[in-house]
């Protein structure tokens, strides 16, 4: 075999032009595909880091609730009856809100979430910053600003990292900014704060008190997640939902997968995307077997098969795929790091989703090649001479 891929290269190779066109195109079908995927994994991923870095065994939420940024609050006595269960160890309540964010700059406003939960419990939130800035949080009207969240909030952390004093509002209320923590903004919320329970409490004056948005139950180490589950899902009544980590991540992640339109487009971006290198590389390799189909008859002529001919064009193909992917690779790279600048979303490249887009890429053109080689077999040596 590898003494039949010098031909395929010189094939390629002796065109320089429609070789780097060919290489352009495959290039151009991959940053397409990267850019479809990438998005649509960041979606997640910004999706659900709420819920990965939680601290928790076992999670209840209303069942009308259909994701973070549609949660429907249910009586905070459900997570206090949690406690009855042998295995349970400790319960804290986390509210969520989305308040009127005044940039303290320019005065321009924009939504933004508000988490609030009790500082006590010090290990509830595995993000940057908080942990150090628990004891900020309790101070009247005071709260943290995600660092991470979008350049239309204001540059707040140059200023409070500069030493000066942050204050805005948010809803009408004045707030202190009292530290910094690290989350990051998604598709639903473009930024985010945190707080206590009190300060929260104080800012949403017309939510009904008793009434949360996430519960969140810690088990003693050694206890049987699925069991104490079970239990649970017997005891409460049908107002409140229990899940387990796994299930509280896969709640959200299946809200944006297939109750939105997004995860739906981004897939058929990068079907579309798969389908334009389709037709590249195929424009690309009918034309050169076309150029040389009398070359072709000759080496039939010469008792060669119409599988190694075959095979010729098959490589061709998988080299084009290979030549023309890491271009498209690292012009991704340099979009992802540009688009993460501008969106804060957490677009990066990922082994697994170059290994998908490689082998999509090596499919692409191998069907491309398919197609193509229609016209070889038509390469009849007793027409040529």
């Amino acid at each position: 075999m590898f003494k039949k891929i010098p031909l395929a290269w010189l094939q390629l190779s002796h065109e320089k032009i429609r070789l780097l066109v060919a290489i352009a195109g495959i290039s151009f079908a991959d940053i397409l595909m990267f850019m479809q995927l990438g998005f649509r994994d960041a979606l997640f991923d910004s999706a659900v880091k709420f819920h990965t870095n939680v601290s928790g065994d076992v999670f209840l939420i209303s069942p009308q609730s259909t994701a973070l940024i549609a949660m429907k609050s249910f009586p905070r006595r459900r997570l206090y009856q949690s406690l009855a269960f042998k295995d349970v160890d400790s319960v804290t309540p986390i509210y969520l809100g989305f308040g009127i964010w005044k940039n303290p700059e320019d005065k321009s406003t924009r939504q933004i979430m508000v988490i609030g939960f009790n500082p006590a419990d010090k290990q509830l939130f595995k993000l940057p910053g908080v942990g150090e800035n628990l004891d900020k949080m309790q101070l009247p009207d005071t709260y943290l600003f995600d660092e991470k969240s979008r350049a239309q909030f204001g540059d707040i952390s140059t200023m409070f990292n500069a030493g000066q004093r942050v204050q805005t509002e948010v809803d009408g209320r004045k707030i202190d900014i009292g530290g910094l923590f690290t989350l990051g903004a998604s598709f639903g919320a473009d930024g985010n704060l945190m707080t206590s329970d009190t300060n929260f409490s104080r800012m949403f004056k017309q939510r009904e008190p008793g009434l949360i948005d996430v519960g969140v139950v810690k088990l003693k180490p050694g206890a049987n997640v699925a069991a104490t589950i079970a239990s649970m899902e017997a005891y409460f009544p049908k107002d409140v939902k229990v899940l387990s980590k796994a299930e509280f991540i896969k709640f959200e992640r299946t809200y944006w997968e297939t109750g939105t339109s997004i995860g739906f487009i981004f897939t058929l971006g990068t079907v579309m995307g798969f389908i334009v290198g389709i037709v590249i590389v195929y424009q690309i390799l009918y034309t050169d077997v076309a150029d040389h189909l009398s070359e072709y008859a000759t080496l039939k002529a010469m008792g060669y098969t119409d599988f190694y001919l075959l095979t010729v064009v098959f490589q061709e193909a998988i080299i084009l795929s290979i030549v023309g992917f890491f271009p498209g690779m690292f012009a991704a790279m340099g979009l992802y790091t540009i688009t993460r600048n501008a969106t804060s979303l957490p677009l990066l490249m990922t082994v697994a989703r170059a290994t998908t887009v490689m082998i999509l890429t090596m499919i692409m053109c191998t069907v491309s090649g398919a197609i193509a080689v229609r016209k070889l077999r038509a390469a009849d040596p007793a027409d040529m001479f």
